[in-house]
């Protein structure tokens, strides 16, 4: 069991042109970020790509002219089985879920989502975070380095970072790099980063690494 009773799963959702949800998605902590394509919810917010939604209500979508990949985040309980979209033109898989051991159950959270963009051969230094989360490459490669070992992503695909195991982060001599990650916070850092440097020289160093924020949330739970 987690220290926390709850889980962070990442879904990926495929909608055809036109295509509607036949039975809106249950209330939980949710972030449906927009990768491809257009769509709307229920209460008529729209979303085209590389925008991001937030609620804790039951949701429905419906997909626009091009149709709509979604990359869905959701914060459930640890005993909860995957929520699949369903309906005539959808699609949906789950990509990755990991039991979150923090933030401290007794405190107050918020629910992050944010994007990380990387120059051609950036790598962001050493660090943690102060709080766990999920992470989807977007655009390029990058390799992961962490104290179990490194492991190299292509875009789609996710990865967990518990927060307080050191990581670095390489990214692909070739290409920009881009990954979009939703985490579970302190609720004492809305609207502030929760990177801390392992090495206290590389906080004031230049930082390759540039950041799109679209979720900051408090959260129930």
């Amino acid at each position: 069991m987690s220290a926390t009773g709850y889980l962070l799963r990442q879904m990926v959702d495929r909608l055809e042109p036109g295509a509607r949800l036949a039975e809106p998605l249950p209330a939980l902590n949710r972030v449906l970020f927009c990768h491809r394509g257009s769509f709307e919810t229920g209460d008529g917010a729209a979303f085209a790509e590389d925008g991001a939604w937030y609620g804790a209500d039951a949701v429905t979508i419906t997909a626009g002219p091009d149709g709509a990949v979604i990359w869905r985040w959701e914060l459930a309980s640890e005993e909860s089985e995957p929520v699949l979209a369903r309906g005539e033109g959808v699609t949906s898989i789950e990509n990755l879920t990991a039991p979150l051991d923090g933030p401290d159950p007794a405190a107050e959270w918020i629910m992050r989502c944010d994007s990380v963009k990387f120059p051609i051969g950036g790598a962001a230094l050493t660090h943690t975070h102060q709080g766990p989360g999920i992470r989807c490459l977007r655009q390029g490669q990058i390799r992961i380095d962490t104290p179990a070992g490194s492991t190299h992503y292509l875009p789609g695909q996710a990865w967990f970072e518990p927060g307080p195991d050191p990581v670095f982060a390489q990214a692909s001599e070739l290409e920009c790099t881009k990954f979009v990650r939703v985490m579970v916070l302190p609720a004492e850092l809305r609207g502030k980063s929760s990177i801390q440097y392992v090495n206290p020289d590389d906080h004031e160093k230049p930082k390759s690494q540039r950041y799109t924020g679209y979720v900051d949330e408090p959260i129930e739970h």
